[in-house]
C-alpha cells in the first residue's frame, strides 16, 4: 500500500448532486444509499447500508473523518413543518405556499451514528459525540462534544472515552504509515 487508498464506493447508490459528490481517501459507502444534497466526506469513515441525506441540490452535508453512520440512518437537511400544508400533492402549475425546516447536516470527526436514528435540518454535531440506535435528533440541537446521546428527542447519557477513542485513531495512523514505509521496501 503505497498511497491511501481510493474510496470504496457501491455502484448501487443513487447521487442527485454528482458534481457535488466529495469522498476523500478510505471512506466507504455502502449499497442502497441515497444523497440528494451536495456531499462532503472526510477521509477513513464508513456510511453503511439504506441511508437517506435528502434536502435538495442547494442544501449540504458534511460527514468528518473517522467517523460512522450505521444502517438506515435518515438525515434531512430539510423538512416540511407538516403545520399547514395540504396533504396532497397539487396538480401542475398550482404554487403551494412551502413552511420548510432547513439548514446543512455537518458530523464532525470522530462521530458515531446508530442504526435507524433520525437527524432533522440544521444540526451541527460536534467531534466526537455518539448517539445511540433508534435515536431522534430534533433541529438545531445544542450539542456537548465527546458526549454519547440517546432517545427520542435524544438526551445526554454519558461523557464518550476521549482519550481512547483518539488513541485509537492514533494506532490506525501509525499502522498506515507502517504500511506505505513497507510497500515502498518492496
Amino acid at each position: 500500500m503505497s498511497a491511501d487508498p481510493a474510496p470504496i464506493i457501491s455502484k448501487h447508490i443513487r447521487c442527485r448532486c454528482p458534481n457535488s459528490f466529495k469522498v476523500d481517501v478510505g471512506s466507504i459507502i455502502d449499497d442502497f444509499c441515497y444523497f440528494s444534497t451536495k456531499v462532503t466526506i472526510g477521509r477513513y469513515s464508513h456510511i453503511a447500508n439504506g441511508v437517506s441525506i435528502g434536502g435538495g441540490s442547494d442544501m449540504e452535508f458534511q460527514l468528518g473523518g473517522f467517523s460512522s453512520i450505521s444502517s438506515g440512518v435518515k438525515i434531512w437537511c430539510r423538512s416540511d413543518d407538516f403545520n399547514s400544508d395540504l396533504s396532497m400533492m397539487p396538480p401542475a402549475g398550482f404554487i403551494q405556499q412551502k413552511n420548510n425546516i432547513e439548514g446543512p447536516v455537518c458530523i464532525a470527526d470522530c462521530t458515531i451514528i446508530g442504526s435507524n436514528t433520525v437527524i432533522m435540518p440544521n444540526n451541527n454535531i460536534p467531534e466526537g459525540v455518539a448517539i445511540g440506535a433508534l435515536s431522534f435528533v430534533p433541529s438545531g440541537y445544542e450539542f456537548e462534544k465527546w458526549t454519547v446521546y440517546a432517545g427520542i428527542p435524544i438526551r445526554p447519557i454519558r461523557k464518550r472515552n476521549k482519550e481512547e477513542v483518539l488513541k485509537q485513531k492514533n494506532t490506525f495512523l501509525k499502522w498506515l504509515e507502517k504500511e506505505r514505509e513497507h510497500s515502498k521496501v518492496d
